[in-house]
């Protein structure tokens, strides 16, 4: 039997067969647009994510040389915190979705914050008061969307993650649902009750109506009714993307902990059956509910742009032709000769969680090369996520004996021996780097008895290399230093 798997992220929709020994035997993938309407915001036409996730659909099967009925199960994992608010009767969403990455939505999260109302919010959700979440960007389009307001209070619209619209779609709007952890990033959702909260609710002026029901992480849901291959397969997972990412490792237990390495780079750790709230800025989060099982929690720290500066330097800059050509470009260089690139494009998120910030580079002299700047880029993605691990081991009270990676932007070995480097500790990467989707399908297979339990997908899981550290501790220190100096000078520009 095999379980497929839709991918949904920021950049493209993609999605991949596995059979049940965890191996993928087919993929599509289709990126779609990104609109930067304004400076700080950025939007998504959920149509087109839609279609491009149809079509990877029937792709995936036919390279894998599959029918429809070769599907035991059909897992959705996506971009969270992404908004999509559409018109029950229509079916079509009213305004573009707005993306976690956009900062639209910065000044109501000051005044609410200066209003006191963090505290609160912090304590219901754990979550803080920032543009990344969904609450706020349900009110920009409630409140500028023209004729939103009344629609919404009418009880004539709907509001969803982009799990949500994907399973609206696929099941032709007979199931209007979300799983805990995507529920958990809106700024709605009650992490102690695991439901909706009245009163985020009234503070965010979200009419309940518009709020998809509450379902399992794994657990099915439906059977597949829109036109579109494997039709009549049943939907049995919904798990935001870094969530399923932690199950695509395998991470299943209290303390085990992975990074992903993709548009932006996402730490998490298992923390159990309960919310363990952060003391370094960190977010506290549902990991997931599996079947009628209680909730597990993980704390995450999330930092905006990761493999995104590699996209940058590709299309904003044009030093590469291709983000594969990275690699050998940094590689051509023996370090960055004092460059620091500080890649706060959207701001800057965990641990600092600074709106305002804006990107830099640093240290160029006439010496500067491209491959210098190529470099510092990697670097600057391996520094980020060191700051995120030292918050984390604070906030744990633990250290970890070695980190756990995946994502597109791990396969890239520099990267990982400097990621190594910097953390003084091994770095592991399995075999499949496509954990998200994995995370997925282990869901969905476990929803449907294609694996019996935990132990059965941890049993598939291999190891493709391991990263061990090799450079000075003094030189860390000092090339550390330098880092959190220029992150400062990145800090309150906007």
């Amino acid at each position: 039997m095999h379980v497929l798997a839709l991918d949904q992220g920021t950049t493209s929709s993609r999605s991949i067969v596995f059979d049940a020994t965890g191996s993928p035997v087919g993929v599509a993938q289709q990126e779609f647009t990104q609109h930067f309407p304004q400076n700080g915001w950025v939007e998504h036409d959920a149509e087109e994510i839609w279609a491009t996730q149809a079509a990877t659909m029937t792709g995936a099967l036919a390279r894998a040389g599959l029918h429809a009925s070769d599907i035991a199960a059909v897992g959705i994992t996506n971009q969270r915190e992404t908004t999509v608010v559409w018109d029950v009767s229509t079916g079509k969403p009213i305004a573009p979705a707005i993306v976690w990455q956009d900062r639209r939505t910065h000044d109501f999260c000051e005044k609410l914050r200066a209003d006191g109302a963090e505290t609160m919010v912090q304590r219901k959700t754990g979550l803080l008061l920032d543009p990344y979440f969904s609450a706020t960007k349900i009110r920009w389009i409630l409140d500028h969307v023209a004729g939103a307001r009344a629609k919404a209070d009418a009880g004539s619209l709907r509001f969803g993650t982009i799990d949500s619209w994907l399973a609206w779609k696929l099941t032709k709007g007979e199931r209007h649902v979300t799983d805990p952890s995507n529920a958990s990033r809106t700024l709605l959702y009650d992490l102690d009750t695991g439901t909706w909260s009245d009163e985020l609710l009234d503070l965010f002026g979200v009419p309940r109506s518009m709020l998809p029901e509450i379902v399992p992480s794994s657990g099915v849901i439906a059977p597949i009714t829109a036109s579109v291959a494997p039709a009549n397969a049943p939907l049995a997972a919904l798990i935001g993307d870094q969530q399923a990412a932690l199950a695509g490792q395998g991470c299943f237990d209290e303390g085990d902990a992975k990074c992903t390495y993709g548009t932006g780079c996402f730490l998490l750790m298992n923390t159990g059956a309960a919310p363990r709230h952060s003391t370094q800025r960190l977010l506290t989060t549902a990991a997931w509910a599996l079947g009628n099982g209680p909730l597990s929690f993980a704390l995450e720290g999330s930092v905006f742009i990761g493999g995104a500066l590699v996209q940058w330097l590709r299309d904003g800059l044009g030093i590469i032709g291709s983000s594969s050509e990275i690699e050998a470009l940094a590689r051509s260089v023996p370090d960055s000769l004092g460059v620091v690139v500080v890649p706060a494009f959207a701001g800057l998120g965990a641990p600092i969680w600074d709106p305002s910030a804006r990107g830099l580079i640093h240290g160029l002299t006439r010496g500067t090369t491209k491959a210098h700047i190529a470099r510092a880029a990697l670097e600057a993605i391996a520094f980020e996520v060191a700051d995120l691990v030292d918050a984390l081991e604070k906030d744990a009270g633990t250290r970890l004996d070695e980190l756990k990676v995946d994502g597109g932007a791990a396969a890239d070995g520099l990267l990982m021996e400097t990621q190594a480097d910097i953390l003084g500790r091994p770095v592991v990467r399995p075999k499949v780097l496509e954990t998200t989707a994995l995370g997925a399908a282990h869901l969905a297979g476990l929803a449907t008895k294609v694996w019996p339990s935990v132990d059965a997908i941890r049993a598939h899981i291999a190891i493709d290399r391991r990263f061990e550290p090799k450079a000075k501790a003094a030189d860390i220190a000092e090339r550390r230093a330098r880092w959190r100096k220029a992150v400062e000078r990145a800090r309150e520009w906007a």
